[in-house]
């Protein structure tokens, strides 16, 4: 009999009947690395030539006051980010390469979280080896994931 007529006759209360455990496997660092790419090229590109060229009007004013270029370069990106990992979990990087940011229990990861693993992300790049941990731990994650209590999942279509 199934499931349903096993409830309906009495036989199993709903609450005896338990859910599937979650499959999932972390997203590959191969996967992750092209994701950064697709969106290096379609989300902080475009702010770049907009700073460049609207903002500051050549790539010599940017050069000449480098420290306001780059907050108007990551000031938006920021927000852009945070919101697309809010929303959606995913950034136009990581929907092309099936991947999504979740917590360490599987949900949608707090404002603060994103907050904490964006910002970690740019220490892990400037020490390098914070981003090889994905390559040598078992868990595969980086030490922005370790940091922010996230990690990056392959999803599927």
């Amino acid at each position: 009999m199934s499931r349903w007529r096993d409830i309906k006759k009495g036989k199993v209360t709903q609450t005896e009947v338990k859910p599937k455990p979650l499959n999932f496997t972390i997203a590959p660092p191969v996967n992750r690395v092209k994701a950064f790419i697709t969106d290096t090229f379609m989300l902080l590109m475009p702010l770049l030539y907009v700073v460049f060229y609207l903002i500051m009007g050549s790539r010599e004013e940017f050069a000449e006051h480098m420290l306001a270029g780059w907050a108007y370069v990551f000031v938006p990106h920021f927000f852009i980010i945070v919101v697309f990992w809010f929303f959606k979990g995913q950034t136009p990087g990581y929907k092309a390469y099936s991947i999504k940011l979740v917590d360490n229990n599987l949900q949608r990861p707090s404002l603060s979280q994103l907050i904490v693993r964006y910002f970690a992300f740019a220490l892990s790049t400037i020490l390098v080896a914070g981003l090889f941990l994905a390559i040598a731990r078992k868990d595969k994650k980086t030490l922005h994931d370790m940091i922010s209590g996230t990690m990056l999942i392959q999803i599927e279509d």
